[in-house]
């Protein structure tokens, strides 16, 4: 613990680095308390929403299915992603800057950065259970079996751990000896590689490589999945069940293009430096919008899940 406490102390030209300020939106701090009662029934949604599904997945034996099992994590992970920035977001909305400290300043920023990695490789994961599932219904039982699920889970933390790890713990030996303002409302590794006063190509160029592979690699996968997914429903005989399946796909879709869409324009650029101000409005997309929108595109239109849901609730009324 000493060593962690005295490592911001030795910074640049000796000088003393103890805490940042996180700048927020200033050009609309006036409206605070409007903007932190909208975040907040956002952010309550998206917990209670994401909650839920967790929840009723855990609950009802008839939601026990690869599907559900990776619609489960991936809302686990929604809760834990949102609730890393939007707390701090809420302060600054309701009192102006916030100041947070040299450590946790980088713990934020690695937990929001890891979590981000392993879900997008998670969301390619899902993409290739839909594509089995309907594409290859025959095989789907014997491909995405239990052990196989949990494989696929765990090599998506695997894999995004000790890229981002390397990446944060680069960031963190960096020099910091000039202004300590960030222009967001979180640690994220852009701003804080802006503030530094090395020397930082060769962080920002692994910063840059590490989300083309990351992002690119699951756009890629979630692409091919999907396309073979619209192939496969043109052919379905009932002009019902198309409609129906086009109208789930588009849903997914357009909540895929919003996530990948606001990544990509904050992470894949050389120069991490550039763009910092409009990165602010792109990163409320990831943390506000699409958590908000994942549980009701994923699962809360589906009519098992609302049986599902509802049943628990009896459940529970019943036990009382």
């Amino acid at each position: 613990m000493m060593m962690w406490k005295q490592m911001p102390m030795e910074r640049g030209n000796g000088t003393t680095v103890q805490e940042f300020t996180l700048e927020g939106f200033p050009a609309i701090q006036h409206l605070g308390k409007i903007l932190f009662l909208v975040h907040l029934l956002a952010y309550l949604a998206s917990i209670v929403g994401n909650a839920v599904i967790v929840t009723i997945t855990c609950a009802d034996s008839r939601l026990h299915t690869p599907m559900y099992f990776f619609l489960s994590i991936f809302s686990f992970f929604e809760c834990c992603f949102t609730s890393t920035v939007i707390p701090k977001l809420l302060a600054i909305f309701l009192s102006g800057r916030q100041t947070i400290s040299f450590p946790a300043c980088f713990i934020q920023a690695f937990v929001f950065v890891f979590l981000g990695a392993a879900g997008f490789l998670l969301i390619a994961v899902m993409s290739l259970d839909r594509y089995v599932a309907i594409c290859k219904p025959l095989h789907y039982p014997t491909i995405m079996n239990l052990k196989t699920c949990f494989l696929l889970v765990t090599a998506c933390f695997t894999l995004a751990f000790p890229f981002i790890t390397g990446l944060v713990v680069k960031v963190f030996q960096l020099s910091f000896c000039g202004p300590r303002i960030i222009p967001h409302f979180f640690c994220d590794l852009a701003p804080l590689i802006h503030l530094s006063c090395s020397d930082t190509s060769s962080t920002e160029m692994l910063a840059f490589v590490l989300a083309l592979v990351i992002l690119l690699t699951s756009l890629i996968i979630t692409i091919i999945a999907y396309s073979n997914i619209v192939v496969t429903i043109i052919q379905l005989p009932s002009a019902k069940e198309k409609k129906k399946a086009f109208s789930t796909c588009s849903s997914h879709l357009i909540v895929l293009s919003l996530m990948y869409g606001s990544c990509v324009f904050i992470y894949v650029k050389p120069k991490q430096t550039n763009r910092l101000e409009s990165n602010r409005e792109a990163a409320l997309v990831n943390t506000v919008v699409t958590p908000l929108l994942n549980p009701v595109i994923y699962t809360l239109r589906n009519k098992q899940v609302h049986q599902a849901l509802r049943e628990t609730m009896y459940r529970m009324k019943i036990s009382r």
